[in-house]
């Protein structure tokens, strides 16, 4: 029995990880263009998003749609 889930492009990406690797790609004012997220726009930081994002599922949504289209081989 394999560990690997094929069908879910998340597997094994925990939200910090896209969260750290977005910011990377696009820095805040990119994520921020991107998605309309306060926590993105306001004296941003990682540690205040993590916060934001756990505990607002939409927004989570958003993120993880976002580092699948950035970042999923086609």
């Amino acid at each position: 029995m394999s560990n690997k889930q094929p069908s879910n492009p998340l597997h094994g990406i925990t939200l910090e990880k896209a969260l750290t690797t977005l910011l990377g790609h696009y820095g805040w004012e990119g994520l921020a263009e991107r998605i309309n997220i306060k926590c993105f726009e306001n004296d941003p930081s990682i540690k205040s998003s993590l916060k934001f994002l756990r505990k607002t599922q939409w927004a989570r949504d958003k993120v993880e749609a976002l580092y699948i289209s950035t970042f999923e081989e086609p």
